[in-house]
């Protein structure tokens, strides 16, 4: 492979810090050559700031510098001829017959530091042509590039460097700084910025570019994924209306044979089906919606992803590339499932099993309707008379307790009063919501109590985690290490999820149960008198969990009723 005539040059051999012909040039790992003693001499002057002289980069600790060979041999060569010059400068004209002879020549001029002497540029260039077309070197392009220095002493950039000028000081901005996360020009690297991660901005955006194309393909991944539950829920949808569907045919064409009397419990029936039903579509329509939604959302960021990847522009990339970098706020789904209302089916079943008796079920088969599916629930949940062998005895922890919250002697009953207690404000007592936890704390196990809540118009029950937060305004759900039922003004029900999941009772209770599985991450709450499951609701547990109650407030006496842990009888 031939060499270009204009190849070398003097620049190539200089040390752009003492101006003169390299000595043990090494290379730092930006990829500039220096002196070894020049460029050691500069990171010393500068204390612990490490940057490359030429294009500013930054390094955290001091490089390890290693001897450029090749570099280091060509000099050498330099050197040496440079000891034999003046026996090439007087040979020239002997050597060149288009001179005549007794031609008055002038005296060679003295190289000034740094310059190559005499001819020995051009001899230099002669040589490497004659050794490359030999053969025995430069088979291939020299390891180091030649290029023009990028800066000048003053710190301006050279006519080849693009991007805006910095406003402070009019030298163009094509640096990026780690530590701030701004673009940046030479002399802000050596002001506010020095001793700061600074690399050339392009190549920054390239790192970042790379980033986006695997943020993207994650967005692509969770939008499938939300497709599919979409297909899955319309399909469970479909067969619930089937199933609704069928119930409502075999029922009515069981109330033909039946006489006028039967039309009042027919239309009861109905309304039970229908209800399931409708529950059922109302609960789909809005998965369907919330996941729509979320499409909708992470398309948006694909797009505006997308936008961004295609940027050219470092500055408007790095205004926006923050808010699209963090991952975005969305509902795991992966539990999510439409399942039938536990009544359905019930009609039917309890239908062709009374139909003998048929003047006594009239009476008692529209509530035996409402009661869930007892298969279901085996299938499900354990019955209430199991969980009871669980039977945790559950104190209150005066510790945790609100100010405002009175607790019996025997630690078994709690109330809100209107005025806050002088006790002691610790880190485990809640300073603004009006709550206690029970003493008794478990990280594996099942574990079953009852609170008798009477005819209270708002409490909270259930459990949570001994990490949560207990000051200020606290954020309750699943999330945030809190798994309770709540109810509020006398008949709303609610799983306190986020957001909250209702849950409609026909029959207030009295007394509830709770019961938790640690190991599959089961919380359940039970009707305790009438021994059925309320609702349920399964996570993973990675904290030691502790009983939780709240009271609430009294609201002037219309929810002055104690909470009251019960004593309960596994055989009862």
């Amino acid at each position: 492979m031939s060499i270009p005539a204009d190849f070398l040059s003097e620049e190539q051999f200089t040390c752009s810090i003492c101006l003169d012909i390299f000595n043990n040039p090494v290379s730092t790992t930006c990829g500039h050559s220096f002196c070894l003693s020049c460029i050691t001499s500069y990171w010393d002057s500068r204390g612990k700031s490490f940057l490359c002289p030429l294009c500013k980069e930054s390094y955290r600790k001091r490089p390890e510098l290693h001897i450029n060979h090749t570099l280091k041999d060509i000099t050498e060569q330099f050197k040496r001829m440079a000891g034999a010059s003046g026996a090439v400068a007087s040979g020239a004209v002997a050597a060149n017959p288009q001179v005549p002879a007794g031609t008055d020549q002038k005296p060679a001029v003295p190289p000034r530091p740094g310059e190559l002497p005499g001819g020995l540029l051009t001899e230099m260039k002669s040589r490497f042509h004659r050794t490359s077309s030999s053969g025995n070197l430069l088979a291939s392009p020299p390891p180091y590039e030649a290029c023009p220095r990028r800066f000048s002493t003053s710190g301006g950039n050279s006519s080849g460097s693009t991007g805006p000028p910095c406003a402070k000081h009019g030298v163009c901005v094509d640096m990026f700084c780690k530590n701030d996360q701004a673009c940046v020009c030479v002399m802000c690297i050596e002001e506010e910025h020095h001793g700061h991660t600074v690399i050339p901005a392009k190549r920054e955006m390239n790192i970042k570019k790379s980033q986006l194309g695997i943020m993207e393909a994650e967005l692509q991944g969770l939008i499938t994924a939300r497709e599919k539950k979409i297909e899955e829920i319309q399909t469970s949808l479909k067969d619930i209306q089937a199933n609704a569907q069928q119930e409502v045919e075999v029922t009515m064409s069981m109330f033909r044979l039946l006489l006028n009397a039967m039309e009042r419990c027919q239309a009861e029936l109905l309304e039970v089906v229908q209800m399931g039903h409708m529950t059922a579509e109302l609960r789909s329509q809005a998965l369907v919606h919330d996941l729509q939604q979320e499409i909708a959302d992470l398309r948006k960021r694909s797009s505006a992803l997308t936008q961004l990847a295609q940027s050219t522009d470092h500055i408007s990339f790095f205004k926006t590339y923050p808010f699209l970098c963090n991952p975005p706020q969305i509902k795991n789904w992966t539990e999510v499932t439409l399942t039938p209302e536990p009544i359905a089916g019930a009609v039917l079943k309890n239908t062709t099993q009374m139909v003998e008796n048929l003047q006594d079920v009239l009476k008692r088969l529209p509530q035996l309707c409402l009661r869930p599916n007892q298969d279901q629930l085996v299938k499900h949940q354990p019955k209430v008379r199991s969980v009871q062998e669980y039977t945790l005895d559950v104190t209150l922890d005066r510790d945790t307790a609100h100010p405002r919250l009175l607790i019996s002697p025997d630690e078994k009953k709690v109330c809100c009063s209107e005025q806050c207690s002088t006790v002691t404000d610790t880190p485990a007592r809640f300073d603004r919501v009006v709550c206690v936890l029970g003493r008794q704390g478990f990280n594996s196990g099942c574990h079953y109590w009852e609170v008798q809540v009477g005819e209270k118009t708002d409490w909270d029950l259930g459990v949570a985690k001994r990490s949560i937060n207990r000051k200020g305004k606290i954020s309750v759900s699943p999330l945030n290490g809190y798994w309770f039922l709540s109810l509020r003004d006398k008949s709303e029900y609610a799983f306190r999820s986020d957001p909250p999941t209702p849950i409609s009772l026909n029959i207030k209770p009295k007394r509830i149960g709770i019961y938790v599985d640690y190991e599959k991450g089961q919380v359940s709450f039970y009707d305790g008198d009438a021994k059925m499951l309320i609702y349920t609701h399964t996570d993973t547990f990675t904290d030691t969990l502790h009983p939780f109650f709240s009271p609430c407030t009294n609201k002037s006496g219309r929810n002055e009723d104690p909470l009251i842990i019960c004593s309960t009888n596994p055989q009862s």
